[in-house]
């Protein structure tokens, strides 16, 4: 755990991140995984609110309907999928990014899946858990290069999304 506070300490201030024709506002504070999930500590050790980010959200469209297939205090690895999402332009599956437990969803957003995209970063967070992050989280700073990859990759092959 210790390790993952010290990545948090390197990358203080949030990025005003831009390429092409995305732009998005990644908070610090937060370890984010190549897989476009960020993950902020709660006030609880060892506890994470863990949601998609803005980039995840877009790719997706508007959230319409979301479900958690894993029970509250049941215990969850890296990788294993604990729900499912479905946006206008695709439907995705949710992956634990913790070895540890399942703590809940979002009230919010089970009620209101909208939150997910309108607010990817804020009250769009999906679930929390208790744990270990998985190996591979980074900080902003890191993740800034993840998503510099994936938009050259995403303009390389000619798709742009206009939205």
């Amino acid at each position: 755990m210790n390790s993952f506070r010290t990545l948090l300490e390197e990358a203080p201030d949030d990025l005003a991140y831009k390429n092409a024709q995305f732009r998005a506002r990644l908070p610090a504070g937060r370890l984010y995984t190549a897989s476009h999930y960020w993950l902020e500590p709660t006030a609880t050790p060892a506890t994470w609110r863990i949601g998609m980010t803005r980039f995840a959200t877009r790719m997706l469209g508007e959230m319409v309907e979301m479900d958690f297939e894993i029970k509250e205090n049941e215990g969850i690895q890296t990788g294993q999928i604990v729900g499912w999402m479905e946006g206008f332009k695709a439907t995705t599956d949710l992956y634990s990014v913790i070895d540890g437990m399942f703590c809940g969803a979002n009230p919010e957003v089970e009620a209101d899946p909208g939150y997910v995209h309108g607010d990817s970063h804020g009250r769009g967070w999906l679930y929390l858990a208790e744990g270990q992050p998985e190996a591979g989280a980074m900080n902003v700073k890191g993740y800034a290069q993840v998503l510099d990859a994936a938009i050259e990759k995403i303009l390389g092959e000619g798709y742009v999304d206009q939205t």
